[in-house]
């Protein structure tokens, strides 16, 4: 009888591809039994492969999605991207007890690549003793500055209000020259010098500056950070070429102090600017607020004459209510800055294990009903009582606890004496035939989106 033989070419191809599908399923089932839940864990959508729960939040960047986990898991769940695990906690209560009743268990920053790569050595990334370093120098530098820091905004708020009269009442998008200014007061801090707002250095510093933020803030920041890599290094290479004024003290190195000066642009500025911009796109929204209310406090307590001080704002409390309110419905920072547990520890009765991520809901907070009279609208009468400013306990726009915003009083300083400088000179409207929008966007802010204003003079 005649042997038969199969060619080893037609027996190796079905058996290669066999081994390839074995391999592949044994690889997504223990990708499946990395990524399970430890027992008592919070809840949340349904994990799959490789990919966590990205393929269930598919609009992720969306505003609602806690709301709509919260309503479908409770105050606290888990949401899993790649092999990043995150523990999101909502409502006033569950964050106060994340970040300041457990406030030494949430102190460290979670340990995601692109941070750890760019800003390790930095004031928001670090750790342990390199963080407490970082922060003392930052509030003392700070501290110190504090009488000087007012008059550089009241010096930059002039150059602001000239910019903004070169449109002569024209339609423009105040964002350039906000983003300018603003910068500008980080400037004068760190490099002892402000820049004209044409200086096409300083116009390269904004664009890396967004461009990295937009960057970091979307999901392939994320999966691929290298792709940040050379924007950071460009940054750099600005810094290096405008050293720092004055004395430096031994705990700190150039590299310490390049992170921690690239963090106060990151956060000082962006997130200063996007709060000018949505007071003002309010304003002209709401024209009998700013005139019957706003303007007619300014003219009452500051006049035309003199510039503001930030002792006017104790005598201004609609303003101040007006600010605050922008800071609620602008929600310039919808999920605080991660953090990260240190040891084991229990929130809402669920097992929180060593080194999960937290992400905390300050759109929860920004938005409860059962906090605010009418969550959803632009309403100063939230901070006001009997006439005078009303502080909110439920209100958190600078974060809370141990790694809350160093610089909340140089940004409230900021957006106080810019806001009241620009509406003491002018009043903002719509273009003609124009609908303003609030509609935005998300990187690591919540951005209006691109918007055209007239700024008319007053006088």
């Amino acid at each position: 009888m005649e042997s038969r033989f199969w060619p080893i070419s037609q027996l190796e191809k079905p058996n290669v591809t066999m081994l390839l599908a074995v391999l592949v399923t044994f690889l997504l089932i223990i990708d499946l039994v990395r990524k399970r839940r430890p027992r008592n864990f919070p809840p949340g959508p349904q994990l799959f492969p490789l990919v966590g729960t990205i393929v269930d939040l598919r609009n992720f960047a969306s505003e609602n999605y806690t709301v709509i986990l919260t309503a479908r898991y409770g105050n606290i769940f888990s949401v899993q991207f790649g092999g990043l695990t995150f523990v999101v906690v909502s409502g006033y209560q569950m964050v106060k007890e994340a970040l300041v009743h457990q406030a030494e268990i949430f102190a460290d920053r979670p340990h995601i690549p692109f941070c750890l790569s760019v800003f390790s050595t930095g004031l928001i990334s670090s750790n342990g003793h390199i963080w407490r370093q970082q922060r003392k120098f930052v509030l003392a530098t700070l501290k110190n500055t504090v009488v000087s820091f007012e008059s550089k905004v009241q010096e930059e708020s002039r150059y602001l209000v000239e910019a903004m009269e070169e449109e002569k009442g024209q339609p423009f998008d105040p964002h350039y020259k906000i983003n300018s200014a603003v910068s500008n007061i980080i400037c004068s801090i760190t490099f002892g010098n402000r820049f004209d707002y044409h200086d096409s250095n300083f116009q390269e510093l904004l664009h890396l500056l967004a461009e990295t933020l937009l960057l970091i803030g979307s999901f392939w920041g994320q999966v691929k950070p290298d792709c940040c890599f050379c924007n950071f290094t460009l940054l750099l290479s600005f810094f290096f070429l405008h050293k720092f004024k004055g004395d430096t003290n031994s705990y700190f190195h150039e590299e310490n102090l390049l992170c921690s000066t690239l963090d106060l642009f990151l956060t000082g500025t962006e997130t200063t600017a996007t709060a000018i911009r949505w007071a003002l796109l309010y304003m002209a929204t709401y024209p009998h607020i700013q005139g019957r209310k706003v303007q007619l406090e300014i003219d009452a307590v500051i006049g035309q004459c003199r510039q503001p001080t930030m002792e006017d704002k104790e005598h201004m409390p609609y303003t101040s209510a007006v600010l605050s309110e922008v800071l609620r419905m602008g929600n310039v920072v919808p999920l605080g800055v991660p953090r990260m547990s240190t040891n084991d520890t229990t929130l809402a009765g669920f097992h929180v294990p060593k080194g999960t991520t937290l992400m905390t809901s300050l759109t929860s907070i920004m938005f409860d009903k059962n906090v605010w009279e009418t969550p959803d609208t632009f309403n100063p009468e939230h901070f006001l009582e009997n006439g005078q400013y009303r502080r909110r306990e439920a209100f958190l726009p600078f974060s809370a606890g141990k790694r809350a915003c160093p610089g909340e009083q140089l940004a409230r300083t900021e957006l106080f004496i810019f806001f009241t400088a620009l509406l003491q000179k002018f009043t903002f409207q719509a273009p003609s035939a124009t609908v303003l929008s609030f509609a935005f966007t998300i990187s690591l802010t919540r951005c209006p989106k691109p918007f055209q204003l007239c700024a008319l003079p007053r006088c």
